[in-house]
């Protein structure tokens, strides 16, 4: 009887064992997808590039020289 007992803790250890390791794996995992998107641009600053947006400011530059003359 104590033998099953022990067999039953070591079972139990081993399956903690096998699910924190996988735990850990996939934590480790989402945080390098974080660090590799916080590279790109968010929010306004990712259109700054676009040619629309560019084009937009120029009209807004334009219109606040002429509205000073």
């Amino acid at each position: 009887m104590d033998r099953d007992g022990q067999g039953d803790r070591l079972r139990s250890f081993l399956i903690g064992g096998v699910l924190g390791a996988s735990a850990a794996i996939a934590t480790a995992r989402r945080r390098r997808r974080r660090a590799r998107r916080g590279a790109e641009p968010r929010g306004l600053r990712a259109f700054e590039g676009a040619p629309c947006y560019r084009e937009a400011v120029e009209r807004f530059e334009r219109g606040a020289r002429e509205s000073r003359s």
